[in-house]
């Protein structure tokens, strides 16, 4: 599956953050990207047991209900002593409101008594066409966790969250900087070799 400059692609997520860093990660291809809520597209229920499985949903659906391709991102927080929890529930261990300052205070709390701190970052990106294919590209970062959270970039649990080789969390180093080295950024070299070379 290939992509051609001036084609139109919709980003599968409602989340700003998440739309605003896909679209930042994609604008030297030439796309028109084109966030799900902007089009007005109902979130599907991921129903899913993995990353990859809850980015297929989210991709198949916003490219069935918009006509275009449609890339959706998959992504979370694995924490080792949790057994690699919140995971695919990070949002929702962020609650109702999206309140991951809530979701990040759970994760000190449950790791109170334990002393790895060990982390990853997660995403899977689903590429799907209406009626067609689907294509997944995967990327991993891997680090520790840090409280209390620190920085006001990025989103999520970056704030907590350092890389491994870094002292700064992903909430304090550069956007830039996080582009090129994060789960996401490893995911989109897959991406970009695959569907945009």
């Amino acid at each position: 599956m290939k992509l051609a400059r001036g084609t139109t692609l919709v980003v599968a997520s409602h989340n700003r953050g998440k739309v605003g860093e896909i679209k930042e990660l994609l604008s030297p291809h030439g796309l028109i990207v084109r966030g799900a809520a902007e089009l007005g597209l109902i979130e599907p229920e991921e129903t899913g047991t993995t990353f990859a499985e809850n980015a297929i949903l989210k991709a198949r659906a916003a490219a069935e209900a918009s006509g275009f391709t449609a890339l959706a991102d998959d992504s979370g927080l694995s924490v080792t002593a949790l057994g690699g929890a919140p995971g695919i529930f990070s949002a929702r261990w962020a609650g109702p409101k999206k309140d991951f300052a809530y979701a990040m205070a759970r994760v000190e709390r449950e790791l109170a008594q334990i002393a790895d701190r060990s982390a990853k970052f997660v995403c899977a990106l689903a590429l799907a066409q209406p009626g067609g294919a689907v294509e997944v590209f995967e990327g991993e970062v891997h680090g520790h966790l840090e409280f209390p959270p620190r920085g006001s970039h990025g989103f999520g649990y970056d704030p907590v969250f350092v890389a491994g080789g870094l002292r700064q969390t992903f909430g304090e180093i550069d956007p830039a900087e996080k582009h090129a080295i994060s789960h996401r950024a490893k995911a989109f070299e897959k991406f970009a070799k695959a569907v945009l070379s």
